[in-house]
């Protein structure tokens, strides 16, 4: 008599199947995660570059162009490791605004003050604040050279004698989580006053 053989799979064949089916889920899930976390450091990373290089395009062009203020005080009206206030025309309306460039925490904020009124004033409750960037680690951004600097020499000590400044050197890192890639970024760039050259 023949015995007849049953068609199907048995117990150790569907169990290594199923093995095989979530060892393929589990190296999936894991390769999805892996895809997002770089994603993540990527787009955080061109994010920061791209906000840093506008920020000091912006802060490079204001500053350069500083000048007297509209009511007859000198260019620049504060210079501090942490905080940049001059006078400059930003909008091209002829008026020359006030422009303060500063931390405030882990924020590189910038304040325009137009002046009003007649004779002209610059009234601090007018001040409109924005920020440029945040997750700014640095406490101090700013620094100052006078007319003998030649790329060497040591920036001007605090306090700032301000009618000695001649060239402003921003610098800043931003890192949006210190424990997490990407690592920091550092944006750097220095800046002539042209109307304070003294060698035109």
């Amino acid at each position: 008599m023949k015995l007849r053989h049953k068609k199907g799979f048995a117990l150790i064949e569907t169990l290594f199947a199923v093995s095989i089916f979530v060892l393929i889920v589990i190296a999936l899930g894991m390769l999805a995660r892996n895809i997002w976390i770089y994603s993540s450091y990527v787009s955080t990373g061109l994010s920061d570059s791209i906000n840093g290089r506008r920020a000091l395009k912006l802060m490079t062009a204001e500053i350069r162009t500083a000048s007297t203020a509209d009511t007859g005080v000198y260019t620049i009206a504060v210079a501090s490791g942490n905080s940049f206030t001059f006078y400059s025309d930003i909008d091209g309306d002829v008026l020359k605004e006030k422009v303060r460039y500063f931390l405030a925490g882990a924020n590189l904020q910038k304040g325009v003050t137009k002046p009003t009124g007649s004779p002209l004033s610059y009234n601090p409750a007018n001040e409109v604040i924005s920020t440029l960037i945040g997750n700014v680690t640095s406490a101090n951004i700013f620094s100052y050279y006078d007319e003998n600097y030649d790329g060497t020499t040591a920036a001007l000590s605090f306090p700032v004698n301000i009618a000695l400044i001649r060239l402003v050197k921003i610098t800043f890192t931003t890192d949006k989580d210190p424990n997490r890639e990407p690592a920091p970024s550092t944006f750097t760039t220095q800046v002539s006053i042209r109307n304070l050259k003294d060698n035109l």
